[in-house]
């Protein structure tokens, strides 16, 4: 077994007599603790990329290097999510002034009909913008990018296109496309046009249908043919294999039907999300401290990497999750999402101030498959978990 796994197995497996695992663990120092080391790191990470307009941070190297992006690359909005929310909790107003700087540096991407990400890209970025505060310069950049957005929907399938530039694929669509109905949600709402929600139903409908095994996983790519809209074929580019769960595709299948749920009150979207929880709960392979592996079928399990970004996106959803069930559900749901940022906040994966390239998690996995961002700091990671800690705060408010 490769060293490096070998170390980060044992290190992840002490974490199992951390306070991720102690009905003792004390959730408001938890919470004060993620969120005031979220604001040392994000400080820092903004200063060292301030000089750099272009750029923005995507992942750091095992010599410490950081690796940047242009704005089109399909992480580019975590970065001023992250200081916006922190900047909203804090009322700091260096914060407010970096998430604008970082925001304005994806400005263009509202016009991108390329990519399926925009709701990544722009809703998690312009839209904290434009809820934060007001300005309608933000609310401009949301209708246009969800405008962009559904460009990429044929009607005939029912779905949005993710990718172009995979020719193995005629037409993908990947369960991550869950994530970016959101903005086209909020863009029903601030204009009334009926057919961004129409948009949004549709794929999440068929999605559901499609994407989903009878244990409630899910599958990550789907390839429509769209001369008979019929799935062609079932295959996968992040997981282990066609049929295999990949963890983070699990957690974007939990939270897409959360939000969906959220923004419509269809019922079919609530249960649909409690039974991608129960698969993920209930799982052998997920781990005591709930950091699940980067696969839930990876062959070499235990002796694999963890994903913290896939433990952040389910932990945020869980929360969520909660105030929609009953009591014993809602117990639950909040008893696994205090155990993943009571494990994330611990040693093993919250980065000391000043390291880790002022990122904030350590140990998530962008591509095992082709060794890309493996066992790094990642934004998604980040900006869920933030988003997380502060669901969890804002849970009784």
């Amino acid at each position: 077994m490769n060293k490096k796994i070998l170390v980060v197995s044992i290190l992840v497996g002490t974490l199992c007599t951390s306070c991720g695992v102690n009905k003792s663990c004390d959730m408001n120092a938890i919470i004060e603790k993620g969120l005031e080391r979220s604001v040392e790191q994000s400080k820092f990470l903004a200063t060292s990329l301030i000089e750099e307009p272009e750029q923005l941070p995507r992942y750091v190297l095992a010599d410490g290097t950081l690796v940047t992006s242009d704005s089109h690359w399909w992480c580019s909005g975590f970065f001023s999510g992250v200081l916006w929310q922190l900047y909203e909790n804090t009322g700091d107003e260096l914060l407010k002034e970096y998430a604008e700087n970082y925001t304005a540096r994806i400005k263009k991407e509202q016009y991108s009909l390329d990519t399926h990400d925009l709701g990544f890209m722009m809703y998690c970025s312009y839209g904290h913008a434009y809820r934060i505060t007001g300005d309608e310069k933000y609310k401009d950049v949301i209708l246009q990018s969800s405008k962009s957005l559904a460009s990429r929907f044929n009607p005939k399938v029912g779905v949005i296109k993710s990718w172009d530039d995979k020719p193995k694929w005629d037409y993908p669509v990947i369960i991550d496309n869950m994530m970016n109905l959101e903005m086209l949600e909020e863009a029903y709402k601030l204009t009334n046009d009926t057919l961004y929600d129409k948009i949004a139903n549709n794929h999440a409908m068929v999605t559901m249908a499609n994407h989903f095994r009878p244990d409630y996983s899910s599958c990550h790519v789907l390839d429509y043919d769209t001369i008979n809209n019929k799935v062609e074929k079932i295959d996968t580019h992040q997981g282990y294999s066609s049929t295999s769960a990949w963890a983070r595709g699990q957690a974007w299948g939990l939270y897409g039907y959360t939000m969906m749920y959220r923004e419509t009150k269809n019922p079919i979207y609530l249960e649909q999300a409690k039974h991608i929880a129960k698969f993920i709960i209930n799982h052998p392979n997920l781990p005591k401290d709930k950091i699940p592996y980067w696969d839930f079928d990876a062959p070499d399990i235990p002796n694999t990497y963890r994903d913290a970004s896939a433990a952040a996106i389910m932990a945020s959803a869980f929360i969520e999750l909660s105030q929609y069930v009953d009591k014993g559900l809602a117990d639950e749901y909040l008893a696994i999402a205090r155990t993943q940022l009571c494990t994330l906040t611990s040693d093993g994966y919250l980065a000391s101030p000043g390291s880790n390239g002022g990122f904030i998690l350590k140990h998530s996995v962008g591509n095992m498959n082709e060794n890309r961002e493996v066992d790094v700091p990642l934004t998604y990671a980040d900006y869920y978990y933030v988003e997380a800690l502060l669901r969890y705060k804002h849970l009784n408010q």
